[in-house]
C-alpha cells in the first residue's frame, strides 16, 4: 500500500462567533489529484458543533458539512483523516479558552469518548481506505495541564475500545506527546498509526510566528549549521531525532508525519535545504506526510517566503521547487 501524502486543510480548524464552514475547496482537491497526492488531514474544532460547552448535543448541520468534505475527497480517491485539533478540555493553541481539563475532568473525558463514538456510528459504512480517525492533535508534555503518560494512555485506550466496539475496522491514529514530537512505545501494541511532526528545528520551521515563542532567542534561521538546544542541526541531527520513532516502528507500528512545513519568514533557500533533508529521511524511512497546508504561509502555494520563485499552476502561485521536492520524496506504491 502506498504511504499517504498530502495536506492539512483548515476548513473546520478554528471556530469564531459567526464563522461558518466553507464549501469543499474543489480547486485545491483537483490540484492534489493532478499531482498524485492521496491524503487530506482535516483538523477539527469541536466548538463548531457545540454551544456553551454542551458537548453531548452536537449540531447536526456541521456533521452534514463534514459529510460533504468526505464525499468530495472520496470522489477523487483520497483518504481523509479526521483529527480533533481542539477537543473538549484541550488544545495546543489557547488552551485557556477551555472550561474543563481533558486530563483531569471526567466530563471532558466522557465528552471526548462520546464524540468519537458519534463519528464511529456516523461513518461506519465508509470503507477504511477512505477514512481514519486521528484522535487528538498534539497532546502536551508530561506535567502540562496535569497530563501523565499513564493518564494519556488510559484515555487513548478507553477511546480506542469505544470506537472499535462500534467500528472494528476503522483505521486509528494517535499523535506523539510534546506537541506530536515524542514517540509512544507504551502504546505500540494498539495496532494504530503513530503520527509525528516535521517541525524541528523550530527556529527554522517557525521563525517569526506570532502564536508561539519557541523560536525567540534563537539565531536567525540557517540550515544546515543552526546552533540550537546544544546541537548543530543537519541531516544527521534530524536522523537521530527520529530514532525513537524508528524504534516504535520496529515494534510493528506504522509511522506517518501528520504535519510538516516551514513558515513564511524563513528565507526560502534555507527552507528548501531543510525540507530536502527532512523529506529525504521520510522517503528513506518509507513514511508518508502531510504539509500543514496547501495554500498559505506554510504551504506549497503562495507562502510568501523571501526568495521564492512561483509558477502558475491550477489557479495557484506554486513554489515549483518545493512541489518538485515533495513529488520526488514520495515512495512508489508497493
Amino acid at each position: 500500500m502506498q504511504p499517504h501524502y498530502g495536506f492539512n486543510f483548515q476548513w473546520l480548524f478554528q471556530w469564531a462567533p459567526g464563522r461558518t464552514p466553507p464549501r469543499p475547496d474543489a480547486r485545491s482537491l483537483d490540484f492534489m489529484a493532478r499531482f498524485g497526492f492521496n491524503f487530506v488531514r482535516l483538523p477539527l474544532d469541536y466548538r463548531y458543533w457545540t454551544t456553551d460547552f454542551d458537548y453531548f448535543h452536537p449540531h447536526e448541520a456541521i456533521f452534514e458539512q463534514i459529510d460533504l468534505y468526505l464525499a468530495a475527497c472520496r470522489g477523487r480517491g483520497f483518504h481523509v483523516s479526521l483529527n480533533l485539533h481542539r477537543a473538549p478540555g484541550y488544545c495546543i493553541n489557547r488552551n485557556d479558552l477551555e472550561r474543563h481539563n481533558l486530563w483531569l475532568d471526567s466530563v471532558a473525558q466522557d465528552a471526548f469518548v462520546f464524540l468519537w463514538e458519534t463519528f464511529a456510528r456516523r461513518y461506519q459504512r465508509v470503507p477504511p481506505a477512505y477514512l481514519s480517525f486521528d484522535l487528538l492533535n498534539e497532546p502536551p508534555s508530561v506535567g502540562q495541564y496535569g497530563l501523565t503518560r499513564e493518564s494519556h494512555a488510559a484515555l487513548i485506550r478507553r477511546t480506542l475500545a469505544a470506537i472499535r466496539a462500534i467500528d472494528p475496522a476503522r483505521p486509528l491514529v494517535i499523535d506523539g506527546l510534546d506537541g506530536g514530537h515524542t514517540a509512544l512505545p507504551e502504546l505500540a501494541d494498539l495496532g494504530v498509526v503513530h503520527s509525528g511532526r516535521g517541525y524541528q528545528p523550530y527556529p527554522v520551521s517557525h521563525w517569526g510566528v506570532d502564536w508561539s515563542d519557541g523560536w525567540r532567542g534563537a539565531p536567525a534561521p540557517i540550515y544546515p549549521g543552526l546552533q540550537w538546544l546544544g546541537k548543530t542541526w543537519d541531516q544527521a541531527t534530524l536522523r537521530k531525532l527520529y530514532q525513537p520513532w524508528r524504534a516504535v516502528e520496529a515494534a510493528g507500528v506504522t509511522v506517518h508525519i501528520g504535519e510538516v512545513g516551514c513558515y513564511r519568514q524563513t528565507p526560502n533557500a534555507v527552507a528548501l535545504r531543510w525540507l530536502a533533508d527532512l523529506l529525504g529521511l521520510f522517503r528513506e524511512f518509507g513514511w508518508g506526510y502531510a504539509l500543514w497546508e496547501l495554500e498559505g504561509p506554510f504551504g506549497v502555494a503562495e507562502h510568501g517566503r523571501p526568495g521564492a520563485v512561483y509558477e502558475a499552476i491550477g489557479g495557484f502561485s506554486v513554489d515549483r521547487a518545493l512541489l518538485d521536492l515533495m513529488l520526488n520524496s514520495r515512495v512508489s506504491p508497493r
